[in-house]
């Protein structure tokens, strides 16, 4: 679970800096800064930074999901032999 709110977190945190970073370079160019804007373009660059920066905070959350969904196959399976013994 902890592999999860990194990942959730290191997130949060790269958008809030995309979106600081968007409003600043818009609020420069410009005196007004469109909202909703700001945030769509701040949305799509954080989702492609998170493909390059976060790689290793996804790949760690991927492996425990991974070996959750393992075991809970194997106990299901585990109790799928034992019905059949019964």
């Amino acid at each position: 679970m902890k592999e999860f709110w990194v990942y959730t977190l290191l997130r949060l945190a790269l958008f809030l800096g995309s979106l600081g970073i968007v409003v600043g370079v818009w609020f420069l160019i410009d005196d007004s800064v469109p909202l909703l804007w700001a945030i769509v373009i701040a949305f799509v660059l954080s989702g492609v930074g998170s493909y390059f920066l976060l790689n290793g905070p996804r790949d760690a959350f991927a492996r425990r999901v991974e070996r959750r969904a393992e075991r809970m196959s194997a106990k299901i399976e585990e109790l799928r032999t034992k019905e059949d013994a019964d």
